[in-house]
């Protein structure tokens, strides 16, 4: 799967940790930044992220913050995302099973490493259920007009 990554400098470790993991999984990353510890604001690399997801690009994407707060915002103004943020394994889930989300977000001061990696797991591993849930996927995306 080719996956669009990004963050900010407060995210800049986990980030790494994560495109490692993805990498030896067999996965393509993308990576759209930040390359280092240096200030940055977070949507210079959380939007790009989400486009290339939103045209196609990339198939999924994952962005990081400290709180993952300031990225999903970001991600979710893109047309076409559905961004959820993640700090636990059933939100994992379920919001690819029910949400059909395409892009995730985490905080690097909310999740630990190990956590994070799981999390990443069970987003990309899981399938979209469809049924019902695509009635509720077009009513949600109905809204960007």
């Amino acid at each position: 799967m080719k996956i669009a990554i990004a963050c900010d400098h407060g995210a800049y470790h986990l980030k790494e940790t994560v495109k490692k993991h993805l990498t030896e999984q067999g996965h393509e990353v993308k990576d759209f930044g930040t390359n280092s510890l240096d200030s940055c604001d977070y949507p210079d690399y959380a939007g790009p992220a989400a486009q290339a997801v939103a045209s196609g690009e990339c198939e999924r994407g994952i962005v990081l913050c400290t709180t993952g707060i300031g990225v999903s915002i970001t991600a979710n103004k893109v047309k076409g995302i559905r961004c959820a943020l993640l700090s636990d394994l059933l939100s994992a889930k379920m919001t690819r099973q029910h949400n059909d989300t395409n892009v995730m977000a985490m905080g690097a001061a909310i999740v630990g490493e190990m956590l994070a990696l799981q999390i990443v797991d069970t987003w990309l591993g899981t399938e979209f259920e469809g049924g019902r849930h695509q009635r509720r996927v077009d009513k949600i995306m109905a809204y960007e007009g």
